[in-house]
């Protein structure tokens, strides 16, 4: 016979599950509302605009192929938000970390060009990429813990310092003069390129991102490091009281986020681009913490959002071509999400119908 403690334990976890699920859902749908009345206002049909979004995003095996390959990414940028936010930390530097993994991937890549078997020379660029982004955002997290700085402005001007030091990079010693359309690396050798899985065109750093998202999910939340940082976000106080190493935790996890962009910019350059330029920068690592906030900064659920994401990215071309509206049309439509999202994330606790009621 179950008791009344155990039947009010039950329905409090059951209502906050729902919770959990129904207010980022409800966001997206008022976010979807304010992008049709922006669609209207523009001149374009909300509805058709959908349909185009659908089409290019979901509507063919072609199309699929081309939300996967943007997915990809953005499953490792958005850990880079996730992860420290588990620590209570508001970490938005996934571009800088992405930015600073593909440059350390490029510059191991050019050194060891075809020396090494293929698949050594791609964990190589894989390690620099992810210890690069690693320390990169450690940075930030060092920032926080040592000194006291706000880990949220620190890690968005390290955006900009990398990638200043990126173009610092590509316009003076790394400049491959043979190439003149813009100032870019010498080009990567093709053996040591990330392939495509067979059959299709999605590259194998769609395989990376699976494979780190549901290392990321035991991690926290099947490990002893985990159930530290989760308890140490709730109450840092009172972590300390306990005797967990928050500093430690603060630079570990801060790290392991940095770590996940960093693999995501050694993606782009080795399947992607094939090189280092400005086209580096793509706003993948902004477009991450987006995606990391609808996610509730849960990595599995990062896997669900991140290809919705990505084929909301597809389809800017097709939103240009078919409704004349502006390329810039879905980065509008992300901010509105974006806000909706952050709206909806004050709701929690709030609502009457959530709330585990007490029998007298």
């Amino acid at each position: 016979m179950v008791s009344l403690s155990q039947s009010g334990s039950v329905s409090g976890l059951w209502r906050r599950s729902l919770e959990a699920v129904v207010l980022p859902v409800a966001a997206l749908l008022v976010a979807l509302i304010l992008f049709g009345c922006f669609c209207a206002l523009a001149g374009a049909n909300p509805f058709a605009v959908y349909g185009s979004i659908y089409k290019a995003a979901f509507g063919r095996w072609s199309a699929w192929q081309n939300t996967l390959i943007r997915a990809a990414p953005l499953m490792l940028t958005a850990l880079c938000t996730a992860l420290p936010a588990r620590l209570g930390l508001v970490i938005i530097g996934n571009e800088g970390a992405l930015v600073m993994g593909g440059l350390a991937a490029v510059v191991v890549g050019l050194g060891v060009g075809a020396s090494l078997p293929p698949l050594m020379a791609q964990g190589a660029m894989a390690l620099a990429g992810i210890v690069a982004g690693g320390l990169w955002v450690m940075l930030a997290g060092a920032l926080r813990h040592y000194r006291g700085v706000n880990e949220t402005i620190s890690s968005l001007l390290l955006n900009y310092i990398a990638i200043a030091l990126m173009n610092h990079l590509v316009e003076g010693p790394m400049r491959d003069s043979s190439f003149v359309t813009k100032p870019s690396s010498a080009a990567l050798d093709p053996s040591i390129l990330l392939g495509t899985i067979p059959g299709t065109r999605i590259h194998f750093g769609l395989i990376y991102g699976l494979i780190v998202c549901i290392l990321a999910y035991v991690l926290i939340q099947r490990t002893t490091f985990g159930f530290a940082a989760r308890t140490a976000g709730g109450n840092v106080r009172a972590a300390k009281i306990a005797g967990l190493p928050v500093g430690k935790l603060t630079l570990a996890i801060c790290f392991l986020g940095g770590s996940a962009a960093g693999l995501a910019g050694m993606v782009e350059v080795a399947a992607v681009q094939k090189r280092i330029n400005e086209s580096l920068v793509s706003n993948y690592g902004y477009a991450g913490i987006l995606v990391a906030f609808v996610s509730r900064h849960n990595p599995l659920a990062t896997i669900l959002v991140a290809i919705l994401l990505g084929g909301i990215l597809a389809s800017g071309g097709i939103l240009q071509r078919s409704h004349d509206l502006p390329d810039a049309t879905v980065l509008v439509f992300q901010g509105i999400v974006f806000l909706c999202v952050l709206f909806s994330d004050s709701l929690y606790g709030r609502l009457p119908w959530f709330r585990e009621t007490v029998e007298g």
